[in-house]
């Protein structure tokens, strides 16, 4: 079953129909779905598909070679290899010059580090050749940093070349839940909780066990598949992580800060900076300003922005023992389902705010949202940090909505609403305030007639995933 991609599928679609030279760049974190989306594209189309390996550059040359014999040359798969990639390119050339057809080097980071003069060596086919042919190119790999620089990037032989890029992101929470159709609002929230929208670890869960079965047996059972992906992610892209692991440990424990990250890793500025950075790279790690403050270098932190990963940090580490003594279960029921709650508070936060900007686009509030975050500073009176879970503005009719959100099976309550209108009072560059309240389950009786008398709009989790407008 094929979910989601409909706007990259038709964009690939677009290109091949053409019919002149395309190369589009596809690149994402792994287990991102950038294998599928390929192959569900070429599914009627004549394609070679070839997948690059750690290796020499005389084995991916004989695996190009045999993924060119089995579609172009059936008949003659156990044809010796092309003697070299120009041998292999010509052939592809001569093919290309009358029919249509699609070429996939996947994992190409591989090919270039076996190969250091491959990205030249297209270019020039690319630049002659191929110019005028119908070859249908698509660069694929996984390692981010790899792909926009090296691919994408001023100084790669291949810059300007590409005729578009995707950069295969995450299914949001509304296209995840499509993966586990049956489950309760929660349990489907919670699901985009442990997976981030990650189709891979989508997947994975078995429609016949609980929500809370499927994370055990994933992520606290030492055969689970998520038990220790991170780890095996981490070397991959990066070498010596140990200070790696120390440094997301520390994010997941509450350091938001280099100061205090540094104090509990037990290193030095410049190699945390360093390895934030190259986290920040590969899709792991954000860097967050306060919303109408990006500038003041002091409203800065670093979140865990890929929910596996914020997960497994926070719940795996401390209870390895037990899980490998197989009592994963009994760690999870007792340890782990309590902080849930909690747990879920950030990622909440994090789908209002895809639904109030999806909503503000549809024209479905009384601003279109252009910009979407958090908020925190001082609050002068009370000379003490404040903190605002919403706020989405657009800098040119000097609109903001203002929310706060609870995940909480209690509900909101007349205080929390009452606080969040002081609070929109610090965010003085935008007079046209609005504001909205999100929560879990309800709202009491008391800030319902609130919220009417003020104008609040009021978000439960079921609006999330049900408009109340759509209906």
């Amino acid at each position: 079953m094929f979910i989601g991609r409909e706007k990259e599928l038709a964009d690939l679609n677009a290109l091949y129909d053409t019919y002149k030279f395309q190369m589009p760049v596809i690149y994402g974190r792994r287990r991102v779905g950038k294998s599928t989306l390929i192959r569900k594209f070429v599914e009627d189309k004549r394609a070679v598909l070839f997948t690059a390996i750690e290796s020499t550059s005389e084995r991916n040359l004989e695996l190009f070679s045999r993924s060119i014999y089995k579609t172009l040359l059936p008949t003659m798969t156990k044809m010796p290899p092309f003697q070299s990639f120009e041998a292999a390119f010509d052939f592809l050339t001569e093919y290309t010059k009358k029919e249509r057809c699609v070429v996939v080097i996947d994992e190409y980071p591989y090919l270039a580090a076996s190969d250091k003069s491959i990205s030249s060596r297209l270019q020039s086919y690319i630049d002659g050749e191929w110019k005028d042919s119908k070859m249908y190119l698509i660069l694929c790999g996984s390692s981010m940093s790899f792909m926009e620089n090296q691919v994408l990037g001023y100084q790669s032989p291949l810059y300007g070349r590409r005729t578009a890029q995707i950069k295969l992101l995450p299914f949001d929470y509304l296209t995840s839940a499509c993966f586990v159709p049956n489950y309760s609002e929660e349990d489907k929230a919670l699901v985009y909780g442990v997976t981030g929208g990650i189709p891979k670890y989508l997947e994975l869960f078995r429609p016949e066990l609980t929500v809370y079965e499927n994370i055990i047996q994933l992520f606290f059972d030492s055969s689970g598949y998520l038990y220790e992906e991170p780890g095996n992610l981490l070397k991959q892209e990066l070498r010596d992580v140990s200070t790696y692991n120390a440094i997301i440990e520390a994010l997941a424990s509450g350091a938001v800060k280099v100061n205090e990250i540094v104090t509990k890793v037990h290193s030095d500025t410049a190699t945390v900076s360093y390895c934030l950075k190259s986290l920040i790279s590969i899709g792991i790690v954000e860097k967050c300003a306060a919303i109408t403050e990006e500038d003041n270098k002091k409203k800065t932190s670093y979140v865990i922005c890929d929910n596996m990963f914020r997960f497994w940090y926070r719940f795996v580490p401390n209870g390895i023992d037990l899980i490998l003594m197989q009592y994963g279960k009994n760690y999870f029921e007792e340890s782990v389902l309590p902080q849930l709650p909690d747990y879920m508070g950030n990622i909440f936060e994090e789908m209002c705010r895809n639904y109030l900007q999806q909503i503000s686009v549809q024209g479905k509030l009384d601003f279109t949202i252009t910009k979407i975050g958090r908020w925190w500073g001082i609050n002068p009176k009370l000379r003490q940090e404040e903190e605002i879970d919403i706020v989405g503005v657009n800098p040119l009719t000097k609109c903001v909505l203002l929310g706060e959100c609870k995940y909480q099976n209690q509900g909101i309550h007349l205080e929390t609403a009452q606080k969040l209108m002081e609070r929109g009072l610090l965010i003085t560059q935008y007079p046209n305030k609005s504001y909205v309240l999100c929560s879990k389950t309800h709202f009491t009786d008391e800030v319902k007639r609130f919220a009417k008398e003020n104008k609040i709009m009021l978000v439960t989790l079921r609006d999330l995933y049900y408009e109340k407008n759509s209906e």
